[in-house]
């Protein structure tokens, strides 16, 4: 008898411990991507990173949102980031808010390593690991808005594996010194490398992967 009063609040529980983590990812509304394309920059433009999203999301339960990559691009027809990710409120796979709406997400937000989470539920590496991958790719300003001017701060509008160059965030808010770039989640830094700046390798070199913020519209 006592086997059954302790068996059936232990299924219980161990029910409740499978489903929440689900349901968090579910009602996932932000992530890092977990892996990129592989390609170094080249993300195959705004739809191929979007396309990336969507799959990530789609794999780890959360498939039944529109995803947007948060990249700008330049030159005639320019995007800006923030234009393009929604309103908000945007929460990690573990349900954390990390921005109520777009203001806050430039502003005071709540995006720190531990809430940088890829679509997984895991903690990007940053400063300080093995690999370094807090180099985020998102061609981006600090109020999210599209660089202007000639010098290229999206590996050409996200289509280019060699020259180029791709400004970056920190995922992990933390770089070389206590500056706000060098804590800049979304503009910290443009990428650079023997490779022409947009490469895998060269993004690898200052401690990045190819890595993009992705975001749920609805």
């Amino acid at each position: 008898m006592k086997l059954v009063q302790w068996g059936a609040p232990l299924a219980a529980c161990l029910a409740l411990a499978c489903v929440q983590p689900a349901q968090a990812q579910q009602a996932m509304t932000f992530f890092v991507t977990s892996q990129g394309l592989g390609k170094g920059a080249d993300l195959g433009g705004l739809e191929g990173a979007d396309r990336h999203c969507q799959q990530l999301a789609q794999a780890a339960g959360a498939g039944g949102k529109t995803w947007r990559a948060y990249l700008s691009t330049q030159g005639a027809g320019a995007v800006n980031a923030r234009d393009r990710i929604g309103k908000g409120p945007w929460m990690n796979a573990k349900g954390t808010v990390i921005a109520k709406n777009v203001a806050e997400l430039h502003g005071a937000n709540n995006l720190t390593k531990q809430t940088a989470l890829s679509e997984k539920g895991e903690v990007i590496n940053g400063r300080g690991d093995t690999p370094n991958r807090h180099d985020i790719l998102t061609g981006s300003q600090p109020d999210g808005t599209a660089f202007a001017g000639s010098d290229d701060r999206t590996c050409k509008n996200w289509t280019s594996g060699t020259q180029g160059a791709a400004m970056l965030g920190h995922s992990d808010r933390a770089g070389l010194d206590e500056s706000a770039p060098a804590k800049s989640w979304n503009s910290s830094h443009p990428s650079r490398g023997a490779g022409g700046g947009c490469t895998q390798a060269d993004l690898r070199s200052t401690g990045g992967d190819g890595l993009f913020y992705c975001f749920a519209v609805n």
